[in-house]
């Protein structure tokens, strides 16, 4: 199950099927298990600068955050992976500088934070080409107008 909280708002902004299908899809592309849940969280640049501050120790705001779980949900038994955190401002901003519309740009965030929840990185290099070339496939999968450098 994916569980969508959108601050109120960006929610006339946002198509909230295309999230859960790029979750979904980066789920299933990396044969993630069935009773997988996770939490999406669309907010603004100053929650996300706080936590990346808090949690990452960058006093700068970032355009997604994941907090990996991969615990049992207490109250269903399902495997809880994790928080993935969005800016819509940046996420429209970088979809404004890359040429391409917000929706793909959302696709592309919630699809990289899903791979994080599920143990994919990029700090080094073998890692980030593993990463990226998963997020191409899944991203292709989805039709989005967007290629990930």
């Amino acid at each position: 199950m994916i569980h969508l909280q959108i601050d109120e708002a960006y929610q006339p902004l946002i198509p909230t099927t295309l999230l859960e299908q790029a979750a979904r899809a980066a789920l299933t592309h990396q044969t993630a298990p069935s009773d997988s849940t996770l939490t999406i969280v669309l907010t603004d640049d100053e929650t996300l600068h706080d936590l990346n501050l808090r949690f990452m120790e960058v006093d700068a705001p970032t355009d997604v955050l994941s907090f990996p779980s991969g615990e049992p949900d207490p109250e269903t038994g399902e495997t809880y992976l994790g928080d993935i955190l969005i800016s819509y401002p940046r996420a429209e901003a970088q979809a404004q500088q890359g040429g391409h519309p917000i929706t793909a740009e959302l696709q592309l965030l919630t699809v990289h934070g899903t791979l994080h929840l599920l143990g994919h990185d990029h700090y080094d290099e073998e890692e980030k080409a593993l990463m990226w070339t998963a997020q191409s496939e899944i991203l292709q999968s989805l039709g989005a107008s967007l290629t990930v450098a």
